[in-house]
């Protein structure tokens, strides 16, 4: 009975660590979508400091206000 146990356990165990490498390759196709998303807006092609200025406001402002803020009036 023990030997099922600690083959169960096992079992567990290996199906866990191919959750975190799916989710560990989920996240990476999640960057790279962000980063294409961000090149295909031209960001990407902005001088360094106009991009550097950009993310320093999103910080310090918050995502929610600068999207509450670029949104157009109606």
């Amino acid at each position: 009975m023990a030997k099922s146990l600690d083959a169960e356990l096992a079992a567990i165990e290996a199906e866990e660590r191919k959750l975190a490498e799916r989710r560990k390759a989920h996240q990476a196709k999640q960057r790279e979508a962000a980063i294409v998303a961000v090149d295909r807006a031209g960001l990407l092609r902005l001088p360094i400091d106009r991009l550097e200025g950009l993310l320093k406001a999103v910080k310090t402002l918050g995502v929610d206000e600068v999207e509450k803020r670029l949104k157009p009036t109606a």
